[in-house]
């Protein structure tokens, strides 16, 4: 992860999640919204829009967090391993030198086979090698050897083990956030109910069905994928089979026709060749949407993309003209 990358999602969570934390797209508990009669359609579409933009930046950077929970923790693993492996070849020094020791000082000098067999630590014997003669220059020099080596190991993986710690806690954090929004969206989805067609995000198709647009190549072989999956559930941080997110989606769509795309929105923003106009979209091609780049889906062709929406929906067809429209950023062609 680069310290741009690093920048970014600070800032994205200081003007984001932050957002949510002092309650300005997020009603506090125990504060009630107004009775449905007293809230238009419109007030209910806007505050639905907000939500939805929320808890999509914020799924994005978990989705983020998690990839960086995943690294750090392979780190430490493969340090833990190494670090098992220098232990073995350090438990069999100490045996070769104690024997070394006890064969050239049988029956002379007790203590020094003694203190060989005895010490703890790599520097210790080190201490103790140096002044004695039994040891050949090449025993310390694999002495020397392995006491610098473990040294760097052990240091490698306290700095291993602090990154992971810095990612669980980064994870669990968004963690509640995403919570925190989900329980927003379920209150605001109860309002949304006595107005059925105040979902500005909505009315897609979710029946499922085949790509029969103008497609070709790779771009068709992702647009099949996506289809192929509509009607199945969203899920935060899914990549399929059965429920996606938004780039999880377009990560397996992309990959079932050999583009391996990387997991988060944001990243899947920096890849291919950009379209800043929505006229210039041809099918296939990666939409992004909102300031942050907190949505993303499949453009199919005709005005329509493929999408996995948010909590509570599933995969489906959506029309670009109006609500996301107003939203579009630009497109990408992997």
């Amino acid at each position: 992860m680069t310290s741009t990358g690093g920048r970014r999602t600070a800032r994205r969570l200081a003007t984001g999640v932050g957002v949510v934390a002092a309650g300005g797209l997020l009603v506090p508990s125990g504060v009630a919204y107004a009775d449905p009669e007293e809230q238009s359609q419109e007030d209910v579409e806007e505050k639905l829009d907000e939500l939805n933009q929320e808890a999509s930046s914020i799924v994005d950077d978990y989705n983020e967090a998690e990839e960086e929970y995943d690294a750090a923790k392979e780190k430490a693993d493969d340090l833990e391993e190494k670090v098992g492996d220098e232990q073995e070849k350090y438990e069999e020094l100490r045996d070769d030198v104690a024997n070394f020791a006890s064969a050239a000082y049988k029956g002379n000098d007790l203590d020094a086979s003694s203190n060989v067999l005895t010490v703890d630590e790599p520097e210790d014997m080190l201490d103790n090698a140096s002044d004695v003669d039994y040891l050949s220059e090449s025993q310390k020099s694999k002495l020397d050897e392995f006491a610098g080596s473990s040294e760097r190991l052990f240091e490698l993986k306290d700095e291993a083990d602090a990154a992971l710690e810095d990612a669980e806690e980064k994870k669990d954090e968004l963690e509640e956030k995403k919570e925190d929004v989900e329980e927003k969206i379920a209150e605001q989805e109860e309002l949304l109910a006595q107005f059925p067609d105040a979902d500005p995000a909505g009315s897609g198709d979710d029946s499922g069905g085949s790509y029969n647009g103008s497609a070709s190549g790779d771009a068709r072989t992702a647009l099949d994928f996506a289809y192929a999956q509509i009607g199945k559930p969203y899920s935060y941080g899914a990549t399929g089979p059965d429920s996606f997110d938004c780039s999880g989606l377009t990560m397996r769509a992309w990959g079932s026709a050999g583009v391996n795309l990387p997991r988060t929105t944001y990243a899947q923003a920096e890849v291919g060749q950009r379209i800043n106009s929505m006229g210039a979209l041809q099918p296939g091609d990666l939409v992004f949407f909102y300031e942050d780049l907190g949505h993303m889906g499949i453009y199919a062709g005709d005005g329509q993309m493929v999408h996995a929406p948010r909590s509570g929906r599933n995969v489906e067809v959506v029309s670009l003209a109006g609500y996301w429209d107003g939203h579009f950023q630009f497109g990408t062609r992997p």
